[in-house]
Formats: structure tokens, C-alpha cells, sequence
């Protein structure tokens, strides 16, 4: 019996009494080190800002701050790479030269140009020339001149004004815009404790005319006489002044005002001011500002004798605005005495004269050229009347959304003998018949506009009106939507004067 070989095993590993964690293979790929980790784990970032503002120091001074980063810093990082940045020619480049080619882009691109360095940051603060400011702390704390130091135009009437914050309400008037809480404690939309203290409104213009003394154009509100008399006197280049809610006293601060050429005041304003503007006021300014050349006076009182002054002091007015006034009967004939009126226009107005006394005394405007009268009332007949014949010379007769002007009414304009313009747009009460009725009589007139009159009727139109639009050199004619004469028109030559003639003569 054969016996076989015994097979030779390997002893068992005997198991280890302690056993130690998982070891990670190397197979796993190491987890690299995001930006938030090198951010706070890294201690050369830590020194980055450090050695940047160093180095900023040792070399050569500079009026702006630098346009580039010196990215070599950030080589202390093992698991955070950047790609190195182009060379920055601009650096390279002064600042005027740089102004100079900031001031040749648009102006739309000027605010996305300055969020590229601090240095173009800085420049086009000086580029900037006209601010709207919202918040007083920005000028009353000083910031404003080292962000803006070459301004020559500053509105602060919304600065001066207290509004609720994150209000999504906003009340627009020709004037004015302003946001508006839900609540009302009463009729005024704009209360005296919402309006900064007239002490703190001086004090920021005696800071903006320091700082700002080539400053040729300012809006503001609540001032008085010690602060817009700091602006007359170091201002001396001002030339454009918009008062809001401003009374007769105050008005002595801008007496000094030499070279100022355009005024508004606004004094009393339905729900918003409700200060006065009299004759004291009027010829206190009359005399002070003799250079005026453009006066609006916005729910300003009155009468003949302010007027008067204006016209006799002011020899250089030649555009004068009355919105909402509120001024004695009479008034009309002192316009005779502005001389060298051009234009005259009158918004808003509830009532043009209510006593403009006997025709033989209310005078003329003889330089007069335009006059304007939109969303007046216009059923006061006398004082109609003694308007258009204040203005016979006129040239150019604009009347828009007017109420009251009937085919009577608009027949007071037949007075004016030299018209070459006449615009009417929004008169719903005047006729077909009422307006042939004028403007046939008028021999120089060569341009016509119609638009919204309900009661113009292309089937009215008589064979006499017809011939005169044929000679016309403008005719704009769509009395309402169903209007079909301007259509009609096209092509023919009506209402431009030689088309025919020469479009013959080119074919």
C-alpha cells in the first residue's frame, strides 16, 4: 500500500487584537483647496493688502489712485491659480490725457467706465458736470466735492425734502417729483416739517459756493436771504436760478446776482408750497437782476406794479412765463413796458385779467413773436380780449388744451393782423366756420396745425379755406381720428407751397 507526500500550507494570519481605520488608497485623487479655504487658511493673502499699500507708498506720487493690481503677490498660494492680467497701457497715460479721451465717449458710458479702476473711478468724477443730489448727508458731510469737484450745474430741492423711505409712490407735477407716504394728516402733500430748516439749507449753500465757485446753474428750496447771498457773492458766473418756495425777503440774496440771465420762481403750488411771491418780491428782483433774459414766475401774486418794474428795469427780457398766477386785474397793461418781449406764454391759468380796464389804455408789445397759452381758462371774454390786443404784433399763435374757447372767444384773435403760425390742438369747442372765420383774414399766414378739435369737419371745409391751404407751406390737419383730408392730401402739394411746381419741373 503506497502512501503519498503530505501538501506543505501556509500558516493563517491570526487576527490583530487592535484594529486601526481605513487607510485611504492612493488611488483616490488629494481634494485641492477651494478659494474660500485658501482665503482664510492661507496666510499670504492675509499679507497681500499689506504689501500692496507698501509698495503704493514707495513709489512715485500720483494725483489719481492706480489703475492695476500687482497679481505677484498671490504666488505664496499652492492650490490657488490666477491667470496673470494683460499689461495696462492706461497706466502709462496722464490724467489729462486720459480726460480727454473719457470726454469724447457718451455719456451713457461713462458710469460703466468708472466701475473698471479706482483711477477711472476718480477721472470721471471730474468729468461729471451736473448732479441731482437725493441725499443732504452727501453734501453735508463733504463728500460731494472730493466725488464731484468741477460741478457747474446742482439741483437740492429733493435733498431738501423729507421723503418715507422705500416709498414706491410717486407724485409728479410740472415742477416737482417726489415719493409720498400712504398716510396724510391733511391737504398738503408737502407739510413744513418735511422740508429741511432754512439755517441748514443755508449753510449747504455757503459749502456749494466755496467749493464751487464757476457754478453757473442751481435749484433749491426753503432758502433765505443769508444763503442765496453767499451764492451771489462767490458765484460770480452764475447764470441760471430756480427758486422753490421762496418768499419776497428771500429774494434779496440774488440782488447781487450781475450776469444772472434766467429766473424761476415758484411760490405757491396747490398741495406742495404755499409761500408768497408779491411785488415787493418782483421788484426787488427787477432791480437787482437787470441782465434777465428768461423770467418764469409759477403761482407767483402781483399786480401792475410789479410788472411795471420788471419790464422797465429788466430791458433785456425776452421770454416771459406765467404759470398758475395769481395776479390783480390789470396786469395785462403793463407788458407794454417789456420792450424787447419775444415770446409770452401763459399754463395753467384760471383766469388771464379778471379787470384789464378800457382798451385805450392797455398799450402794446410791439417785438412780440410767439405767444403760447396751454391748459388756460379761457371764458373770461374781456380779459381774452385785451391779451390779443396786447399782442397784435404777435407772429405765432399757440393754443393748446385751452377751456372755454368757443368760435366768439377764438374770434378775439382776428385782432392780431400779422399771424403766420397758428397751432390748435385739444380745442373741442371751436367750430369749422369759427376758425375760417380768423384765419382767412390773415394774408401773411403760411403755417397751419389742427389736431384733436372734435368740431373741425373735413365736410365743412369750404371752398375759401380750401384755396388758402393751397398756398400754405405747412398744413397739419387731423381734427380727430376720422380725419381723412390729410391723407387725401398726400401728394398734391397742398400745404407745401411750389411742390407741384418744381416736381414738374424735375420730371
Amino acid at each position: 500500500m503506497s502512501h503519498s507526500p503530505d501538501r506543505t500550507s501556509s500558516p493563517k494570519p491570526k487576527p490583530n487584537p487592535n484594529p486601526s481605520p481605513r487607510q485611504p488608497t492612493s488611488s483616490k485623487r488629494r481634494k485641492t483647496l477651494s478659494l474660500p479655504d485658501a482665503w482664510f487658511n492661507d496666510q499670504s493673502l492675509k499679507h497681500a493688502t499689506l504689501k500692496m499699500h507698501l509698495r503704493s507708498l514707495s513709489a512715485a506720487p500720483s494725483a489719481s489712485p492706480p489703475s492695476d493690481t500687482d497679481f505677484s503677490l498671490l504666488t505664496g498660494f499652492q492650490y490657488l491659480t490666477l491667470d496673470p492680467p494683460g499689461p495696462d497701457y492706461t497706466s502709462l497715460l496722464s490724467d489729462e490725457l486720459l480726460l480727454q479721451i473719457f470726454s469724447r465717449l457718451p455719456i451713457s458710458h461713462h458710469v460703466s467706465n468708472s466701475l473698471v479702476c479706482k483711477r477711472w473711478f476718480y477721472l470721471h468724477g471730474r468729468l461729471v458736470q451736473s448732479l441731482k443730489l437725493i441725499d443732504w448727508s452727501f453734501l453735508n458731510s463733504g463728500r460731494i466735492f472730493h466725488r464731484f469737484p468741477n460741478l457747474t450745474e446742482i439741483d437740492i430741492v429733493n435733498a431738501c425734502i423729507r421723503t418715507p423711505p422705500n416709498s414706491g409712490i410717486l407724485l409728479s407735477h410740472r415742477n416737482l417729483s417726489i415719493h409720498i407716504g400712504t398716510e396724510l394728516t391733511g391737504t398738503e402733500f408737502i407739510e413744513q416739517i418735511d422740508l429741511l430748516p432754512s439755517d441748514l439749507v443755508d449753510k449747504g449753500l455757503e459749502m456749494i459756493a466755496k467749493r464751487y465757485p464757476n457754478l453757473r446753474r442751481i435749484f433749491a428750496v426753503g432758502a433765505s436771504e443769508t444763503g442765496l447771498l453767499s451764492i451771489s457773492n462767490e458765484c460770480e458766473t452764475l447764470q441760471e436760478l430756480e427758486l422753490h418756495c421762496c418768499g419776497d425777503l428771500s429774494l434779496k440774496g440774488i440782488s447781487s446776482c450781475r450776469n444772472l440771465q434766467v429766473v424761476k420762481l415758484i411760490g405757491c403750488i396747490d398741495g406742495f408750497y404755499n409761500s408768497v411771491v408779491s411785488d415787493i418780491g418782483l421788484t426787488i428782483l427787477a432791480q437787482g437782476c437787470r441782465r434777465l433774459v428768461k423770467l418764469e414766475l409759477c403761482g407767483c401774486e402781483g399786480s401792475y406794479d410789479g410788472i411795471k418794474a420788471i419790464g422797465q428795469c429788466c430791458q433785456m427780457l425776452e421770454e416771459l412765463t406765467f404759470f398758475d398766477h395769481r395776479m390783480d386785474g390789470g396786469w395785462l397793461a403793463a407788458l407794454s413796458f417789456c420792450g424787447n418781449l419775444k415770446t409770452l406764454r401763459l399754463q395753467s391759468c384760471k383766469s388771464i385779467d379778471s379787470d384789464p380796464g378800457p382798451d385805450e389804455h392797455l398799450g402794446s408789445c410791439p417785438t412780440l413773436e410767439e405767444l403760447h397759452l396751454q391748459q388756460c381758462q379761457m371764458r373770461d371774454k374781456p380779459g381774452v380780449k385785451a391779451l390779443f390786443l396786447v399782442c397784435e404784433a404777435v407772429r405765432d399763435i399757440v393754443l393748446q388744451n385751452c377751456w372755454g374757447l368757443e368760435d366768439d372767444v377764438f374770434g378775439f384773435a382776428s385782432l392780431c393782423r400779422r399771424v403766420k403760425l397758428v397751432s390748435l390742438e385739444g380745442c373741442s369747442l371751436l367750430t369749422t366756420g369759427g376758425l375760417e372765420a380768423v384765419i382767412v383774414n390773415w394774408k401773411e399766414l403760411q403755417r397751419l396745425r389742427v389736431n384733436s378739435s372734435n368740431k373741425i369737419k373735413d365736410s365743412e371745409v369750404s371752398p375759401a379755406l380750401a384755396s388758402l391751404f393751397s398756398v400754405l407751406k405747412e398744413l397739419k390737419w387731423r381734427p380727430d381720428s376720422r380725419s381723412l383730408l390729410s391723407s387725401s392730401l398726400a401728394g398734391t402739394g397742398v400745404g407745401n407751397k411750389g411742390g407741384r411746381f418744381f416736381k414738374g419741373l424735375k420730371g
